[in-house]
């Protein structure tokens, strides 16, 4: 009897363990060991139970020279964890400038949804990270895209309670 060839494997206890080694050495930014690793065949775009990269978790996480040389060994700057969000949106989120330049530099769409609703200047917007906005702007961030439920960058901004971001944005959308 053959087992099903769309099943994966089973993954021993070891193997487990390294991975959770892995992804940690993303989050703490332990570049050297990474670019050893692939050097040695290590997927650039490994994932997570949560469907998190490696780049996802640097750049979540402020680990600019993780995300460089996970982004140099090939890193995907448009892989989505299961919740939609992009490295460049995580980026936004923690209000991680450097790390957000860095993914656009090297590719990442700068309205980017992956498969969520907001885009990386929504997400800036809604944390009022202006330098975030500034650069995302001057990268062209549409700002009258609208997220799903029909807001756009400034309005989900206004909800939030952000104090500089809606007049930044409004502003941008009179230039």
């Amino acid at each position: 009897m053959s087992s099903d060839p769309n099943t994966p494997p089973a993954l021993d206890d070891e193997t487990i363990a390294f991975a959770g080694r892995v992804f940690q050495m993303a989050r703490m930014g332990h570049a050297d060991e990474l670019a050893t690793l692939f050097d040695q065949g290590l997927p650039a775009n490994l994932r997570n139970d949560k469907g998190d990269t490696l780049l996802m978790l640097a750049a979540y996480n402020g680990q600019e020279a993780a995300a460089r040389t996970i982004l140099e060994a090939g890193g995907d700057p448009e892989l989505a964890n299961d919740r939609g969000q992009t490295p460049l949106a995580g980026a936004a989120f923690k209000g991680e400038t450097a790390i957000a330049r860095l993914l656009l530099d090297h590719g990442a769409a700068v309205d980017g949804l992956g498969d969520g609703s907001r885009t990386a200047l929504m997400v800036a917007a809604m944390f009022n990270r202006t330098e975030l906005v500034d650069l995302l702007l001057a990268h062209g961030a549409d700002p009258s895209r609208r997220d799903a439920g029909g807001q756009t960058a400034a309005e989900v901004a206004q909800a939030m309670g952000a104090p500089d971001t809606p007049g930044q944005l409004a502003r941008a959308a009179r230039s």
